[in-house]
């Protein structure tokens, strides 16, 4: 199995291909990052290069995982639909948790705020003449059967079996009722980073019995679907931006406890490694010593590095895989070395 994990800018967006027990070639796309993952500024990136090669060795995207509607995961998919008007000649099954289906699901009203973040061929380069909703466009090319992914399924698929863990039934009924659009604009706005201060620092603050975590709070983040992958005995843990309150519910469901934690190859890490997604009580249910951060900064001033203090004083021989270079090399300074000397930084492009 390789897993590419693709320069989503800001976002996410990520390749599993594998052999099937037939051995046949597989692709899993999760997410597709910001729209210029795709294309933007005059110049196609790497979620083009990466769908132009299964194109080239005649391969299939057997299954694409839209995990929730932000723009970082979003973004890349619309604007592949919008250059690309044989897009689904290669898709053969999407999932994807709409506005419409949860409203079905809950027997409600549909949120009519959602429509506006789901609307693809809005630009003049286009030839479509008018806004098409993501959920009608997938519709139409019979690769979306609408049914809501939820905590607690299984499903098997082409010879992995992926285990939900998120969303649950609060989570998607909280975004067909309480989703607002963000107020921040994805290409500009920014945010400070708090690289400054050292892993000790914050461990120490963290290890102060009055220091409380605040979970995020984001609506759509708690609407992610998340998942373990299991392929070849071996598992991986893919949590989009999901919250951890969920995902800690969900792993004890299945028996895993402090005691018994779930093995893993990795753990892509919640939210571009926000300090709200990830805590102490969720990495006790999890044995790994390899992290992965998808973000390059240049949004939210992610990831946190609270984040990663917390990696390494849960498991001092941490790795950490950073998917751009820049935030490997900045993030860290040379107190943070001499204080801690097991933890591991890489830059990852794939992991085999």
């Amino acid at each position: 199995m390789k897993i590419k994990f693709i320069k989503a800018h800001n976002g996410d967006s990520i390749i599993i291909s594998f052999k099937d027990t037939n051995e046949k070639n597989r692709n899993i796309l999760i997410d597709g990052g910001m729209p210029k993952t795709y294309y933007g500024s005059g110049k196609y990136g790497d979620l083009y290069d990466t769908i132009e090669q299964i194109k080239i060795k005649e391969e299939k995207i057997d299954l694409l995982i839209l995990t929730h509607i932000d723009e970082d995961h979003i973004g890349g998919l619309k604007k592949w639909f919008e250059k690309d008007k044989d897009a689904f000649e290669i898709i053969e099954k999407v999932w994807f948790n709409s506005g419409r289906s949860i409203a079905k699901y809950f027997d409600e009203e549909e949120n009519k705020e959602l429509i506006e973040t789901l609307k693809i061929f809005e630009t003049t380069q286009t030839s479509v003449p008018q806004a098409i909703v993501f959920e009608d466009y997938i519709e139409k090319f019979n690769v979306w059967d609408k049914e809501i992914l939820k905590t607690g399924q299984t499903v098997n698929q082409n010879g992995v079996e992926i285990k939900l863990l998120s969303p649950n039934d609060k989570a998607l009924k909280r975004l067909l009722k309480e989703y607002k659009k963000p107020k921040h604009n994805y290409q500009t706005s920014g945010a400070s980073t708090d690289w400054n201060t050292s892993i000790s620092d914050f461990i120490k603050e963290e290890n102060n019995p009055n220091y409380k975590l605040e979970e995020d709070g984001s609506v759509p983040n708690g609407s992610s679907i998340a998942f373990i992958l299991t392929f070849e005995s071996k598992n991986y843990l893919f949590l989009g931006d999901a919250h951890p309150s969920i995902i800690i519910d969900s792993l004890k469901d299945l028996g895993y406890t402090k005691e018994n934690p779930i093995k893993l190859e990795f753990l892509k890490v919640s939210h571009h490694g926000s300090c709200k997604n990830t805590n102490q009580e969720l990495l006790e249910l999890i044995k790994a010593d390899n992290y992965v951060i998808s973000s390059n900064s240049e949004v939210h001033g992610l990831p946190n590095k609270r984040t990663i203090a917390r990696l390494i004083n849960h498991n001092s021989n941490s790795n950490i895989h950073f998917n751009y270079d820049s935030v490997r090399q900045n993030i860290f300074n040379e107190k943070d070395f001499e204080d801690f000397e097991g933890f591991k930084i890489n830059t990852i492009d794939e992991w085999e």
